[in-house]
């Protein structure tokens, strides 16, 4: 999501050419104001990722976005006025121009007859909340539909998403919402992502942190990889350093990761700093390094290729790594082939899943 004011049309679509450029797919903008509202038409036309309104308090914005070309509206029913009593002309408006609408249920701001009936923002009263929502939508055969229900817990997130999930067949936008800055965020939003998709829960998601948003995105993608939901990119594997470290790994895997800040291929980097566990993880890399007594074992596809001294390793690993993709086989879609497979076909023996989900519903993508 993006954090310029959205009136601000220039800083708007810089800030989402960046978050673009980081693997974005689909970017989120607030709209709190006529201004901000008097913005989207040009802002929906030239971002090159789909745009989703976000609105809260004010339903007139709501059809602002679609006659703005927004190609998704999140809502915010716990805290728009009257928004039951809207709902048909929001279905209709946005059934007129194909545009999905994402009913958005946020802890802190749930409806107050839920609070009361439910003793709190649980996550039955989130679930229950989005499914009423979703209900009057269904009565005037709008189905379009998206939903999230957000918690800053993330087990009441789990719990709050796997009742969605058990109730309905919509697509759900996953997040643990106000989850505060890295590491704290981080660490929540992966344990909440992390038991869902391994469920097979959720289509999109948001890495909600206190943090600039590029930053939220790289972390989405992360975590995706990690789960073999998503291609593979550049990765460091190094060890944690003990006392039986030869070399300050710390001080090498920060120069490992600056050398290779940006490389283009997904390859995987070990940097080890002992002879316990350092030959077989470099073994098990695409490229690696076992280091100790002032040298370094290169290897390469589990091979020794040379051995060289400590001050020269970042050097050596960049040189045989573009030796590596300079030579690689290429598939069908020109990427180069590293020799291992992703994660989920090294467990399943099928191909990993496309995290990017192309129905009809465009705001099925990966991260917002």
């Amino acid at each position: 999501m993006t954090t310029t004011p959205t009136a601000d049309v220039e800083a708007t679509l810089r800030q989402i050419a960046e978050l673009t450029a980081a693997g974005c797919q689909i970017v989120r903008v607030a709209v709190p104001s006529q201004d901000d509202a008097d913005a989207l038409p040009a802002i929906a036309h030239k971002s090159k990722i789909p745009v989703v309104a976000d609105i809260h308090f004010q339903p007139r914005y709501v059809f602002a976005a679609i006659d703005a070309g927004c190609a998704a509206v999140r809502v915010n029913p716990g805290n728009i006025k009257a928004f039951d009593d809207k709902v048909r002309q929001i279905a209709t408006a946005a059934s007129a121009a194909g545009v999905p609408i994402r009913i958005g249920v946020n802890a802190g701001s749930l409806d107050p007859r839920l609070l009361a009936r439910h003793g709190g923002a649980t996550a039955q009263a989130l679930a229950e909340s989005a499914l009423w929502e979703a209900s009057l939508f269904e009565e005037h055969g709008f189905t379009d539909l998206k939903i999230s229900v957000k918690h800053h817990d993330p087990l009441t997130t789990v719990a709050a998403y796997r009742a969605l999930a058990a109730a309905c067949d919509y697509p759900l936008h996953l997040g643990v919402t106000e989850a505060g800055p890295p590491p704290q965020g981080t660490i929540k939003s992966a344990t909440a992502f992390a038991i869902l998709l391994a469920e097979g829960i959720g289509d999109t998601l948001r890495v909600s942190l206190t943090a600039p948003p590029v930053e939220e995105v790289t972390t989405g993608i992360q975590i995706l990889q990690s789960l073999g939901l998503r291609e593979r990119q550049l990765e460091i594997v190094s060890c944690p350093s003990c006392g039986r470290a030869q070399v300050d790994v710390y001080a090498l895997t920060a120069k490992v990761s600056a050398a290779f800040d940006g490389f283009p291929h997904p390859l995987r980097v070990a940097v080890m700093g002992c002879v316990v566990n350092g030959p077989g993880e470099a073994r098990e890399a695409d490229l690696g390094v076992s280091s100790g007594n002032g040298k370094g074992q290169i290897f390469v596809r589990g091979k020794v290729v040379r051995t060289v001294p400590e001050a020269q390793i970042v050097d050596a690993l960049i040189d045989e790594a573009l030796r590596l993709t300079e030579t690689a086989d290429t598939d069908t879609t020109g990427t180069a082939r590293t020799g291992r497979v992703p994660a989920a076909q090294e467990r399943t023996g099928e191909p990993a899943p496309d995290p990017v989900h192309t129905q009809q519903n465009p705001e099925r993508s990966t991260p917002s």
